[in-house]
């Protein structure tokens, strides 16, 4: 068992008292325990109160101590919290009844009074041990926080966090919680009188086990698996002309960053959300242009070079393997080996045309959750773009894919073909040996390969992240993957998928 981690803050007042629950906020998730020691005023329920509102993004959240009812449950946007206090209990076996024992799954679980219950208090916990400091001031407390198990590493990566927020000269600024993304990465906004900065907190980290032939899934398919790759084409996509955001302050080795604040008016409108035509314009003729650039390979980093990684064969096919490993047996429909062989057969036949295409940067996840309006800017500097540290080196088809069958919103088909037509108008523009024939078969191919990816990474989510909610997208990007099947390159895929992959079901009322 590793060795516990250590932290000890000052806290002067309530708002420092909620900028240190804030910062641990960004750290944890559901599965992790919080315990909260202390006596009777200490400012334990304060803190949980803060933790909670924090990441509900309600200042005004109604946190009750738990007190009498013992346990408190909120059913947050990200994931379940349940806020216990043990005062009152006097054996151990109440912790059953109340739902302790065991420890819920999928729930971030904050305790006061662990002390009550010690021997059910799980191995891997982070415990907040606050007193008064009246040296410091009426309301002063002092928190010390120590990570066990595998908390420690929490505890550690909290400490270097305060480190960099005080070396940045942000460390008394306000936080405000941002919604995160289907990766580990985690985000704050961060304010003060002079305005407002994004926190983006990006941990080492692998997606999924070492079983790719020996790697991960993002280590295989080219995903970023630190910050590095994110700042450098940050910078290359400024140099571009591309508005991504300014970097204020970076720690490259343990994956802090503060940076430019975008806003959040997005390219999309109304309930259910649908595109602003204008706004969408715009996206598309950002990759008409950056499309139309000989870009470079390798970027500069930190004094280093760092080499955009290229897409080919295998990690084309270990990403389309995700409908066959996820999705599919979902559907109760898990494919034979002599289905499975037909399958990567088929996909490894129609990917040549795109793989020996021209490549291009591939941002990859070009699409409206990270495409923010800049109305202040004008022409293609009105798109900030703000998630792209997956870019590969690939066909430029796939983001057209990416933002034109966006897969969190539909976009009708009418408007994909209106502003397909006005990229291809674009590239012709400028080169006129553009292929519009060729590029249409690549964007079908692209589709059908990144839509097939999508069904069995969203099966993923579900089954094995506990996210549920990516399950509604599912219709939606099987109707893309008709209208891409739907083109004559495709007939054979198209009559192999009819034959061996039911759509996916609807959610109720869907």
């Amino acid at each position: 068992m590793s060795e516990p981690a250590k932290l000890s803050v000052a806290l002067h007042n309530e708002t420092a008292t909620a900028q240190l629950m804030a910062d641990l906020a960004l750290l944890v998730g559901p599965g992790d325990t919080i315990t909260l020691t202390g006596d009777l005023g200490a400012g334990k329920t304060a803190a949980a109160r803060s933790l909670i509102r924090y990441l509900a993004g309600d200042d005004a959240l109604e946190v009750p101590s738990p007190t009498f009812t013992l346990v408190q449950s909120y059913e947050l946007a990200a994931f379940a919290v349940m806020h216990a206090d043990l005062y009152r209990v006097e054996d151990e076996s109440e912790l059953e009844e109340i739902g302790l024992s065991p420890l819920p799954d999928a729930t971030l679980v904050l305790i006061e009074w662990p002390e009550r219950a010690p021997s059910a208090m799980p191995e891997d916990r982070i415990d907040i041990a606050l007193t008064h400091r009246p040296a410091l001031g009426s309301n002063a407390r002092a928190a010390d926080i120590t990570g066990y198990g595998k908390s420690a590493a929490t505890v550690a990566r909290l400490k270097t966090l305060r480190e960099f927020l005080e070396a940045s000269g942000y460390v008394d600024a306000t936080r405000k919680h941002m919604p995160g993304d289907a990766s580990t990465r985690s985000y704050a906004r961060l304010i003060r009188d002079d305005g407002s900065v994004i926190l983006m907190n990006s941990p080492q980290r692998p997606d999924g086990a070492a079983t790719y032939n020996g790697k991960s899934y993002s280590a295989a398919v080219h995903l970023a698996e630190n910050i590095k790759p994110f700042v450098a084409i940050d910078e290359g996509l400024r140099a571009a002309g591309i508005s991504a955001p300014k970097i204020h302050h970076c720690d490259l080795d343990h994956g802090f960053l503060i940076s430019e604040d975008f806003g959040s008016e997005g390219v999309i409108e109304g309930n259910p959300p649908r595109p602003i035509p204008e706004r969408y314009e715009a996206a598309t003729d950002v990759l008409a242009v950056l499309h139309g650039k000989t870009l470079p390979e390798t970027l500069p980093l930190d004094g280093q070079t760092y080499a955009i990684p290229a897409w080919n064969t295998e990690a084309l096919l270990i990403e389309i393997g995700l409908m066959a490993e996820w999705y599919l047996p979902d559907r109760n429909a898990p494919l034979s080996s002599e289905k499975r062989a037909e399958f990567f057969a088929m996909w490894r036949e129609l990917l040549k045309k795109p793989l020996a295409a021209p490549k291009t940067w591939v941002i990859r996840d070009y699409h409206s959750p990270n495409l923010i309006w800049l109305a202040d800017r004008s022409g293609m500097a009105r798109v900030g773009v703000i998630d792209f540290q997956d870019t590969v080196l690939g066909p430029r088809a796939y983001d057209v894919v990416s933002l034109l069958q966006d897969a969190r919103i539909d976009v009708p088909e009418s408007l994909e073909l209106t502003l397909l037509s006005r990229y291809i108008k674009t590239r012709r523009a400028g080169d006129a040996s553009f292929d519009a024939a060729g590029f249409a078969e690549l964007y079908a191919i692209m589709s059908a390969q990144r839509n097939t990816r999508l069904l069995g990474t969203f099966a993923r989510l579900n089954r094995r992240d506990g996210k549920p909610h990516y399950l509604r997208h599912q219709p939606r990007i099987w109707t893309y993957l008709q209208r891409s099947l739907a083109h004559p390159a495709l007939v054979h895929l198209r009559d192999w998928y009819l034959a061996n992959v039911p759509p996916p079901q609807r959610p109720p009322g869907g």
